[in-house]
Formats: structure tokens, sequence, C-alpha cells
């Protein structure tokens, strides 16, 4: 079994900062790709960054610039440093990962979200 657990949400003024966290756990041998995913309110789930196991990253549009994407292996955790936010950044941010496990390659794994606010 794979858990992940993200932090770092709050609430944030326009052009304030924060940092989000997710931490896998569960009898892991290595990560491989890790995302960021985001659903705003009343809206569909999106895309907002990735970064693979070579470190290349992708980012949504919508966020570049902005934010930024990164990873500790040692520690199987992704980290989204998020900056000069605004209010559309409002959302539930969800981590995802594929792994490898003892028994092979493991995908589809999701955090619980945790809940950014960007309100004056």
């Amino acid at each position: 079994q794979v858990q992940l657990v993200e932090s770092g949400g709050g609430l944030v003024q326009p052009g304030g900062s924060l940092r989000l966290s997710c931490v896998a756990s569960g009898s892991i041998l290595r990560l491989i790709t890790m995302g960021w995913y985001r659903q705003p309110p009343g809206k569909q789930r999106e895309l907002v960054a990735r970064i693979t196991s070579a470190g290349s990253t992708y980012y949504a549009d919508s966020v570049k610039g902005r934010f930024t994407i990164s990873r500790d292996n040692a520690k199987n955790t992704v980290y989204l440093q998020m900056n000069s936010l605004k209010p559309e950044d409002t959302a539930v941010y969800y981590c995802n990962a594929d792994v490898m496990l003892y028994g092979g390659r493991s995908g589809g794994h999701w955090g619980q979200g945790t809940q950014v606010t960007v309100s004056s």
C-alpha cells in the first residue's frame, strides 16, 4: 500500500507565497514521476506541474514562472513552491505519484488534498 500526505496549504493574500509538501510512505523502493494537480471550486481537476525521475519538469501555462516543482528522493517527498499567488490559484491541491514497489511499478496514487485559498 502507498500513502501520500500533502501539507502546507492555507490562506494567503494575492502576491504571497506558499510551499506545499507531499510525503510518500509505504514499502516504496523509490519515487518515479510525481505531480501536483488542483481542483478549483466547481471545476474539473487539472494538472499543475510534474517532475520525472530524471528531474525533467512540466508546468501548466497558467503557473509558469510562478510555481516550481522539486523533489527529494531520499525523503520520498515532492514540493511545490508557489509564488506570486493569484485568486484564481484557489483550489484543493492534490499530489499524484507513480512509485517503484518491491513487486514492481505502481501508479495512480493520490493524496487527500490540501486547501489553498488566495484572497484579500
